[in-house]
């Protein structure tokens, strides 16, 4: 974790890639979490995601799939999930699709 004085050098930060089309960054302070996220196309989630996320698009577009629902997100575009079944989704990523998000999370005990 690369804070000082409450500042996060991503900058500094190596990226991880922990599945085929996405890497991120990430940083835990207590029970907040804040990743920086890149997906591109190529990126398939094999389980829903019940998480609950809030964050911005910081460049490029996606989309998220809410059990048969889709909605489309673009650079500027700031979005909050609700954690829990009734907000289950997957990303979708298009061919030739890159989006860069910015997502504020708090972790379970």
């Amino acid at each position: 974790m690369n804070i000082k004085n409450h500042l996060i050098d991503f900058e500094a930060m190596p990226w991880q890639e922990p599945a085929k089309g996405v890497r991120s960054k990430t940083v835990v302070k207590g029970k907040q979490q804040l990743r920086l996220v890149e997906f591109s196309y190529g990126f398939a989630e094999n389980d829903w995601c019940v998480k609950g996320h809030a964050g911005i698009v910081l460049v490029g577009a996606f989309a998220n799939n809410y059990a048969g629902q889709v909605e489309h997100y673009t650079a500027g575009d700031i979005f909050l999930i609700p954690q829990g079944e009734s907000d289950k989704h997957k990303v979708v990523m298009s061919e030739g699709q890159t989006v860069l998000l910015l997502l504020f999370e708090i972790l379970e005990a």
